[in-house]
């Protein structure tokens, strides 16, 4: 398979690698995970589904993240929040769909938000998948170990083995102090716009309970919540990537 080159915008200095197919709206912009970058399963299969829909897709990766600039060190989800924001104005035009996954989907919630305050309501549907909104405050900074406590202190950062990568997650304390400025769980959500969230029940990383208690937040009427009984946090096997399309596409149908 030939993978298009990306194109490149700078935001605040960070070279941002995006990939962008124009097509009908609602368009779908994807925003991938903490040290995910914009090839991996899912959104490949969104890309996929796109192009035979004739749907605009765009992607990109945050600063640190794939073909992006930046050290993966330096990242907040203020910077990236910011790089996302650059990159739709920049691309998108008309309705969208913002499909997050896991740390996206906070990015996503939050991006919501600041368009809103700028006047701008052109999210038509929210795709949420192993949602991680306000993960540092509410995921990572509880189980602390003392060992973990010590090295934010001292270091800076701490390191965690991956699941999904050979190298180790790295946190930083300018990660998790910056998280405490872009909470969006402490009250009501209105985002405006209908919302559909796909958690599986076997994820390991974010449990469930943090998707019910993101529900809660919502305007009832308009959120949709699949649980997949043997899900897991990725959420990319054939019948998750089944379940994520028809979401995104039954999202587009009533955006038409």
């Amino acid at each position: 398979m030939t993978v298009t080159p990306p194109v490149f915008i700078d935001v605040d200095g960070s070279r941002i690698a995006v990939r962008h197919t124009a097509g009908s709206v609602p368009g779908i912009v994807w925003l991938g995970g903490y040290k995910s970058d914009m090839l991996g399963t899912k959104a490949e299969t969104l890309s996929d589904w796109a192009a035979r829909e004739g749907r605009a897709f765009l992607r990109h990766d945050y600063s640190g993240h794939g073909e992006s600039g930046g050290a993966f060190a330096d990242g907040t989800i203020s910077t990236w929040l910011a790089q996302s924001l650059a990159v739709f104005r920049h691309f998108t035009k008309g309705k969208q769909i913002l499909v997050g996954s896991s740390m996206g989907a906070w990015i996503a919630l939050r991006m919501v938000q600041e368009l809103r305050k700028a006047g701008d309501s052109n999210v038509a549907g929210l795709v949420l998948l192993a949602p991680a909104p306000d993960f540092t405050a509410e995921l990572v900074e509880p189980v602390l170990t003392q060992a973990q406590k010590r090295d934010l202190t001292e270091k800076g950062f701490f390191e965690e083995p991956s699941d999904y990568s050979a190298e180790p997650y790295i946190y930083t304390r300018s990660l998790i102090e910056d998280g405490r400025d872009n909470l969006i769980m402490t009250g009501p959500l209105d985002t405006h716009c209908p919302v559909h969230i796909l958690q599986g029940l076997a994820d390991a990383d974010v449990p469930a309970s943090h998707a019910l208690k993101l529900v809660s937040l919502l305007p009832a009427d308009d959120v949709t919540l699949s649980l997949i009984p043997d899900g897991d946090h990725r959420l990319s096997r054939p019948q998750d990537l089944d379940m994520l399309m028809r979401a995104v596409d039954a999202m587009a149908q009533r955006g038409n």
